[in-house]
């Protein structure tokens, strides 16, 4: 409906089911991308990822700013690097940097 492109990522296993999400704009360019994880519990938050330059820089502001890191900067396998932070008000997000090189 929305000129989505969803696939399974292949780097999925049975206990962490994740698929990529790419878009388009208006004119048919490449926009906004993105994936989804399978809950691995009823209890499971979502959680928004946002892009940032580096994981180990984003991580300082994050607890300069008095947010957490709860996560520290893990690799994703042939994608990049992500953090899972909570802010102030102890809501969770994600930060990911993009490096096709993590192992």
């Amino acid at each position: 409906m929305f000129g989505w492109n969803i696939e399974k990522w292949p780097g999925s296993s049975e206990g962490m089911e994740y698929w990529l999400i790419s878009t388009v704009d208006n004119k048919g360019n490449k926009a906004l991308g993105g994936g989804m994880m399978k809950k691995q519990s009823p209890q499971q938050q979502g959680i928004n990822y946002f892009d940032v330059k580096s994981v180990q820089e984003y991580s300082t502001k994050v607890e300069q700013l008095g947010g957490k890191v709860i996560v520290p900067k893990s690799p994703v396998r042939g994608m990049g690097y992500m953090a899972v932070c909570k802010d102030t008000e102890n809501n969770g997000f994600g930060i990911f940097e993009a490096d096709s090189t993590a192992k």
